[in-house]
């Protein structure tokens, strides 16, 4: 069965059932676990739930057989896109804005920029007419990350009324970043 796949269904269960075989839930998730010519035929797929749902690889021994789940939500899509601001658009979204606007500056190589992005969008939700959130391509804009002395990112500037009011750099918790807004938006 070299190069086969199989296709198991598991659903999302809380608190997470540290082994369990996918048969005992019933379909919401569709996971692809591909096969590898080094595992025996006998054995049965065992993986945690929440590994299943999360995407990380399978279960301890199936990780040094190479086998990884990929998984993805069927007619669901849980992520918020947060519009990009450019050097042509820096003026009237950030610097023109009436509301506070958070700005995100990333790259699209950059693993933890990847990490906060939903971050940033959960908060983009959460503070819809209060804040304005906005992703700035350090790659593709130099000219304005180099004018707010960004060195390193992920870096989160809030500007307010056209001034740079506060930073926040790296990956950091949704807590992180909360409160530093709650100090520039109106209640």
């Amino acid at each position: 069965m070299a190069g086969a796949g199989l296709a198991v269904s598991v659903a999302i269960v809380a608190p997470p059932i540290a082994h369990a075989t996918a048969s005992t839930y019933p379909a919401r998730r569709v996971c692809a676990i591909p096969s590898s010519s080094s595992s025996s035929s006998g054995s049965s797929f065992r993986s945690s739930p929440l590994r299943a749902t999360t995407g990380l690889s399978g279960n301890r021994r199936g990780a040094r057989r190479g086998v990884s789940v990929a998984c993805s939500v069927q007619g669901q899509d849980t992520t918020i896109e947060v519009p990009d601001v450019t050097k042509s658009t820096w003026q009237s979204l950030v610097m023109e804005s009436e509301l506070p606007v958070l700005v995100e500056f990333w790259a699209s190589w950059c693993g933890p920029c990847k990490m906060i992005d939903p971050v940033v969008g959960k908060l983009s939700k959460d503070y819809e007419g209060r804040l304005k959130c906005y992703k700035l391509n350090t790659d593709e804009s130099p000219d304005i990350a180099s004018q707010y002395g960004v060195r390193s990112i992920p870096t989160m500037m809030i500007f307010k009324n056209g001034e740079k009011k506060d930073s926040v750099i790296g990956a950091v918790p949704e807590s992180t970043l909360t409160t530093c807004i709650e100090k520039f938006v109106e209640r």
